[in-house]
């Protein structure tokens, strides 16, 4: 994913672009840290290109801040930190069969679920003469990956019988903590896992880590916390769905109070092209929209490519001058058209902004997600490559 420090884009680059905070990355973090307190270790979740925004860039800012384990999906995203020169624990979700090797050579720490993936891991490091720590997942409920419980026994078997792996680590993924009506069956999920300790321990194990909460885990329950937490979203100022309470932000309560997270990226393009045109006008594929008055349209060079939904088409809005603007006709691959006659000081090059703030009014990936039907990490993290990242600098300031 292209990314880019300046603050305005090159001179040859399309107008359309995302600015990733990183002061806000910052201040999310710290206000994670501050929820769960300093005995509790941060593995910040940045897979799929930390949800949108660039992996590195926000692995960087991250690592600065203190965070202590980096938690991505594959192999792949992994070595890209590591040839970055990220040096902090990497957890790695999803090793494949054929990706030992590369686990040792990146120092990666895996995530096992089955006496198979343990055998091949054990094989390779005993190859290297060396022990891999792991961690290994169990399903409680989520119905992904984890092993199930009632396997639990030959996975243990597994690591009795393998001596070029060591069980340094337990976790589970809650499926429905971000959705209060299902409390109890996070509970029940919550108490498996501790059941598990249990057992593993009446064998012998003394994992280093146990872990079970994702960012609505972190948020609404300290009882899931363990000794690391793995918040992605959180980080990033995102909910997964609608906003949790019937404020506009994320709220994480701290020993200092409550604190506001702050959504680290915008998306933002400009206005290339004017025109008016007269009542009963067809815009955009398919002439879904048609103009009930003498318009002004304005033209964005951004679409379903660049990630903004097809699906927003005549139901979206942007915001131009502080004002709002809707999207008129169908978004297409590469242009969206927006009505801007209530707005008639906008002009030729004007920004727009389509997630973010601007004079008091804002657009959130949960609205647009909303629209769309679906989650606001879908949304940024459909923000596709042709759209660079603009970092801004962070500040520096003091969480509060």
């Amino acid at each position: 994913m292209p990314i880019t420090t300046l603050e305005r884009l090159p001179t040859a680059s399309r107008p359309t672009w995302a600015e990733i905070h990183l002061d806000r990355l910052a201040r999310n973090f710290r206000a994670i840290r501050a929820r769960v307190g300093e005995s509790v270790k941060i593995c910040a979740v940045i897979k799929a290109e930390a949800y949108g925004h660039g992996a590195v860039a926000v692995a960087r800012s991250l690592e600065s801040v203190g965070a202590d384990w980096f938690g991505v999906a594959a192999v792949e995203e992994a070595i890209a930190l590591r040839e970055a020169g990220i040096v902090r624990p990497i957890l790695c979700f999803g090793v494949t069969r054929g990706q030992e090797a590369l686990v040792l050579e990146y120092r990666l720490t895996p995530v096992v679920f089955d006496a198979a993936q343990i055998e091949r891991l054990d094989a390779c490091a005993r190859a290297h003469q060396a022990v891999l720590d792991v961690h290994l997942e169990v399903d409680t409920g989520m119905g992904r990956t984890g092993v199930p419980l009632r396997e639990l026994e030959a996975a243990l078997r597994a690591f009795e019988r393998f001596r070029h792996v060591r069980l340094d680590g337990l976790m589970t993924h809650l499926a429905a903590a971000d959705d209060p009506a299902q409390a109890e069956f996070t509970r029940t999920q919550i108490a498996r896992f501790h059941e598990v300790v249990r057992a593993l321990e009446a064998r012998g194990f003394h994992p280093t880590y146990r872990h079970l909460a994702n960012s609505a885990g972190v948020r609404a329950y300290p009882e899931a916390w363990g000794n690391l937490v793995r918040p992605g979203g959180l980080l990033y100022g995102l909910w997964s769905g609608p906003r949790p309470s019937s404020r506009a932000e994320i709220v994480l309560e701290t020993p200092m109070g409550e604190y506001a997270l702050q959504p680290v990226l915008s998306l933002h393009t400009r206005i290339v092209f004017l025109k008016e045109v007269e009542a009963g006008t067809p815009l955009g594929y398919g002439s879904t929209f048609v103009t009930a008055r003498r318009s002004r349209i304005a033209t964005l060079p951004i679409g379903y490519h660049d990630g903004y939904r097809r699906a927003l088409s005549d139901r979206g809005r942007v915001l131009v001058r502080g004002r709002f603007a809707p999207v008129v006709g169908r978004v297409s691959m590469d242009w969206t058209l927006v009505d801007v006659t209530d707005i008639p000081d906008a002009r030729v090059g004007d920004e727009v902004i389509l997630i973010g703030q601007a004079d008091g009014q804002g657009i959130t990936a949960e609205e647009l997600a909303e629209l769309c039907g679906t989650i606001s990490y879908e949304i940024t993290c459909g923000i596709s490559a042709r759209v660079p990242r603009v970092l801004v600098s962070a500040s520096g300031s003091a969480l509060g």
